[in-house]
């Protein structure tokens, strides 16, 4: 399966405040070229770093139904920034057909699961989650992603 990824598992500094989340197992699919890494916030036109942002009145699917929005640290609203990078992000998916999309918790961009709405973490997906799970994409975190059993290698074979 082929799969875009959240560029800060990569081990970008992408981060809203310059770190990464390195992970390894999405660093190997990167090398083995089964994984496309990028950040939908920096492809939304957001600098890094940046103030960080959180949903309010919902979560991406809210956002992408113009229920909520999204807003950085003082209060300035930067929905147009996620949702132009969300959109990106998708084509970027298509363009390397990518099945299954490997994304950072808890980020208002990347969240499979959780993200932070009114201040508080809960169930939800971040905006760019929710437009690839519209486009069918399959979600997934890091820690759903399975090593090849002993004996494989890294081809897999």
């Amino acid at each position: 399966m082929r799969y875009i990824v959240s560029a800060c598992l990569a081990g970008v500094s992408c981060r809203y405040n310059s770190g990464h989340s390195r992970n390894e197992e999405v660093v190997r699919l990167v090398r083995e070229g089964k994984a496309l890494p990028a950040c939908p916030e920096q492809l939304g036109g957001l600098p890094t770093p940046r103030p960080p942002a959180e949903f309010r009145k919902g979560d991406g699917r809210a956002v992408l139904s113009g229920r909520a929005d999204v807003a950085d640290g003082s209060g300035r609203t930067v929905t147009d920034s996620f949702l132009k990078g969300a959109i990106e992000f998708t084509r970027l998916a298509k363009a390397f057909r990518a099945k299954g999309a490997v994304l950072k918790d808890r980020s208002p961009s990347c969240g499979p699961r959780r993200v932070y709405i009114d201040g508080h973490l809960r169930g939800g997906r971040g905006v760019a989650a929710a437009l690839l799970e519209a486009e069918g994409v399959k979600l997934i975190s890091p820690s759903g992603l399975k090593r090849p059993p002993a004996g494989q290698g890294r081809s897999g074979k």
